[in-house]
């Protein structure tokens, strides 16, 4: 089988030895009951709280510990191209199996979760997981909520926001959010030309990378006096895998939220 960048990708044996280097695919290992096979994680792997406290820690994801990775004797190592550093990578694939995700939308995210799923020999949680996925979706789609332009920020000085390619933008879109700069790549930052040609009426602010509060309300009310500046979980909008599961109601809050502001 390839991987999702389309690189071919075999293993002799059922992994035993599993490094994941991406927050949101640990947590669906974890997930798919492969806690005893995960022998490392980066520090921001964070959940499932009490199975990720106890793991070996391999650095940040763009800042990995080679070393420490060798030391582990990995026998599969799961990463992302959006969120790892290529030359790492390279590395690590000069001496171990690395199977590599890149994740721009809803459908690539489930199939993640299964080609993850089969290369780990867990393909029925793999399944059920999709499965309860879509149904949430689905449930969400049946409020037919109104929907509104938006723009998802990431960072602040520079502003960045969620440009049209990426799983955020889709997320945004299926959440019911109209993403404003989907006309703009990857991370775009946001400057006096490209924000004049923006009308949002939704601002979303997220809790990582950056991680915006109320004191930064008032700075966006004066960027967009006519949008609603709200903060939102980022796992929602970032974490694609079993995270997903809990997104979609997650949704639901937001849009009550903004319909009692109404």
């Amino acid at each position: 089988m390839n991987d999702l960048l389309n690189k071919d990708f075999r293993l002799s044996n059922i992994p035993k030895r599993i490094v994941s280097t991406v927050p949101s695919q640990t947590e669906l290992l974890f997930d798919m009951g492969l806690d005893k096979n995960i022998v490392g994680i980066t520090q921001f792997c964070v959940l499932p709280v009490e199975k990720t406290k106890t793991k070996e820690k391999v650095g940040g994801t763009k800042k990995l510990n080679i070393e420490k990775i060798k030391s582990l004797k990995p026998d599969l190592i799961i990463a992302g191209k959006e969120e790892n550093e290529k030359e790492q990578i390279n590395k690590l694939k000069k001496n171990f199996p690395v199977w590599i995700s890149d994740v721009d939308s809803f459908d690539s995210a489930l199939r993640m979760i299964n080609d993850v799923a089969l290369i780990t020999e867990k393909k029925q949680k793999g399944d059920e997981i999709i499965a309860k996925i879509q149904s949430e979706y689905l449930k969400f789609k049946k409020q037919n909520y109104k929907r509104y332009n938006s723009l998802y920020f990431i960072w602040r000085t520079p502003y960045m926001v969620a440009g049209g390619d990426t799983f955020i933008s889709d997320i945004m879109n299926k959440a019911g959010f109209d993403n404003t700069a989907k006309h703009l790549n990857r991370y775009p930052v946001l400057d006096a030309t490209n924000k004049s040609t923006m009308e949002p009426e939704i601002i979303l602010l997220c809790s990582e990378p950056y991680r915006f509060g109320d004191k930064h309300k008032s700075e966006f009310k004066e960027l967009y006096p006519n949008a609603e500046v709200i903060l939102t979980d980022g796992q929602m909008f970032t974490w694609y895998g079993s995270r997903m599961i809990h997104a979609f109601e997650y949704f639901n809050y937001l849009h009550k939220q903004i319909s009692d502001s109404h």
